[in-house]
C-alpha cells in the first residue's frame, strides 16, 4: 500500500480514522512495555538485529502479496544506506536507554521527537516556526526537565543515562525523518523506505556485536514473544495500517493524535510493569502531551 493519492481519499478525518489512530497510539504505547520486557532476554544490539530481520520477512512478504516493486533502479541506494544506518543507530540508542531506565520515562523522552523535527524543519525544509509552535515546544521541554528532576521514579542510579539515551533516540528519529524529506527517499513508496530502514538496522548492529558483551541473557518465552510482537504486529501490521491511513486522510489530522502516545506509554508502564507513577512524572507527561497537542492543533488549523 503506497501513499499515492487515491480516488477515495478524504480531505477530513472521520470517526473510523480517529478510532484507528487511537488504536495505533495505544499499540505503540504498549510497544515500549514490550521493548522493556525484551531487554530481560536480549541485549539492545541483539534486539535491534532480531526485530529487523523478522520485520524484513513480514514486510517483504506483504510487498510480494501486493506486488509492490522494491528492487527497481531509482538512484536511491546511497540515500537508503544512510537512512538505514540512522534508523539502526536510533533503535540501538533507544533500546540501550530502555535497558537502563523505565518504560514510562523512556516513552516521555522519545516522545520529544516532533519538537526536534519541528526545529529541524524550520532550518532545512522551510516549515517556519510560529509563536504557538515555540510555546508548545517550550511547554514540552519543561515537561522533560520535570521528568529529569524526578528522583522517585528512577528505577536505578544509572536510569538518568537511559533517559539521556532515549532523548538522543528522539533526536535521531527526527534526523532520520528530515533526511527522508530532503533526499531522494521522499519519492519512494513507504514500504521500500521501511525495508531500507530495517535492513540498515540489521547491518548496523552486526559490526558492533563483538564489542557489546553478551548478546543473550535469560531467554524465556516472554522476551521472545516481545520481539515477535514488535516485528510482526507493530512493524508488519500497524506500520502498514499507518501507511494506509496516510494514503486516505490528511497527515495533519492524523498527527494530532501524537499526544496520546506518551499517555499510553506511561499508563501501561505503570499497569503492566508496576513502575512508580509519581506526581513529577504525571506533571511531565501533562506538559509534554500539552505541547504536542498545541503544536499539532496549530498545524491542523493551518492545513
Amino acid at each position: 500500500m503506497t501513499t499515492e493519492a487515491l480516488p477515495g481519499r478524504s480531505a477530513h478525518m472521520d470517526g473510523f480514522a480517529a478510532a484507528t489512530m487511537v488504536f495505533l497510539t495505544l499499540v505503540w504505547g504498549v510497544n515500549t512495555v514490550f521493548t522493556k520486557l525484551a531487554t530481560t532476554g536480549f541485549s539492545p544490539l541483539a534486539m535491534t538485529f532480531l526485530r529487523a530481520v523478522l520485520a524484513i520477512a513480514v514486510v517483504f512478504a506483504w510487498c510480494r502479496y501486493k506486488r509492490i516493486p522494491i528492487f527497481g533502479r531509482d538512484g536511491s541506494l546511497t540515500a537508503g544506506i544512510i537512512v538505514g544506518a540512522l534508523f539502526g543507530l536510533e533503535f540501538i540508542v533507544i533500546y540501550s536507554g530502555l535497558d537502563l531506565t523505565s518504560a514510562s520515562r523512556g516513552t516521555l523522552m522519545t516522545s520529544t521527537m516532533p519538537f526536534f523535527l519541528m526545529i529541524g524543519a524550520h532550518y532545512l525544509i522551510g516549515e517556519h516556526l510560529t509563536l504557538p509552535k515555540i510555546i508548545g515546544a517550550l511547554i514540552a521541554f519543561g515537561g522533560v526537565a520535570v521528568v529529569f528532576m524526578d528522583k522517585l521514579s528512577l528505577p536505578s542510579p544509572n536510569a538518568i543515562y537511559g533517559d539521556m539515551l532515549c532523548l538522543m533516540g528522539g533526536m535521531l528519529w527526527a534526523t532520520t525523518t528530515l533526511f527522508i524529506r530532503k533526499s531522494r527517499m521522499s519519492s519512494l513508496s513507504p514500504e521500500k523506505i521501511l525495508l531500507y530502514q530495517l535492513a540498515g538496522a540489521a547491518f548496523t548492529a552486526i559490526p558492533l556485536m563483538p564489542f557489546a558483551g553478551p548478546l543473550f541473557r535469560e531467554v524465556t518465552w516472554m522476551p521472545v514473544a516481545s520481539i515477535i510482537y514488535q516485528a510482526v504486529f507493530v512493524v508488519g501490521f500497524t506500520y502498514v495500517l499507518w501507511f494506509w491511513l496516510l494514503a486516505r486522510y490528511p497527515a495533519s489530522g492524523l498527527s494530532s493524535f501524537a499526544f496520546l502516545g506518551p499517555v499510553f506509554g506511561v499508563m501501561f508502564g505503570g499497569l503492566l510493569l508496576s513502575e512508580p507513577i509519581t506526581f513529577n512524572l504525571l506533571l511531565g507527561l501533562a506538559l509534554i502531551a500539552a505541547g504536542l497537542f498545541l503544536v499539532n492543533a496549530v498545524r491542523r488549523r493551518h492545513a
